[in-house]
């Protein structure tokens, strides 16, 4: 299994328009069993201030990638990514594998 975590620094004060923009993103990503029901959105608490990181978990690459591209293939998704990325500075993405 393996986790992959985008993280966002968003622009001062957009946190909690950025949260529910994402919790409607994922919501229509689940309906179309596009993404499962374990992913989850984290918020800083210290550390860099607006910092929100979207998890995902996957039982590989190969299923995290036919995920993403069903995702970002998808015209809703394509509507909807483009309410997001004004309220980001910059992102990066990490991939861990679990350790069982």
């Amino acid at each position: 299994m393996i986790i992959v975590r985008n993280v966002f620094q968003l622009k001062f004060g957009k946190a909690k328009e950025a949260v529910a923009l994402w919790r409607e993103g994922i919501e229509t990503a689940r309906r179309k069993d596009q993404v499962s029901g374990a992913a989850r959105l984290l918020t800083d608490l210290v550390g860099p201030s607006y910092t929100l990181v979207v998890e995902f978990p996957a039982e590989s690459l190969a299923e995290y990638e036919k995920s993403s591209q069903l995702v970002m293939s998808d015209p809703d998704w394509q509507a909807w990514y483009p309410k997001f990325v004004p309220l980001a500075e910059s992102a990066y993405r990490e991939i861990y594998r679990v350790a069982e």
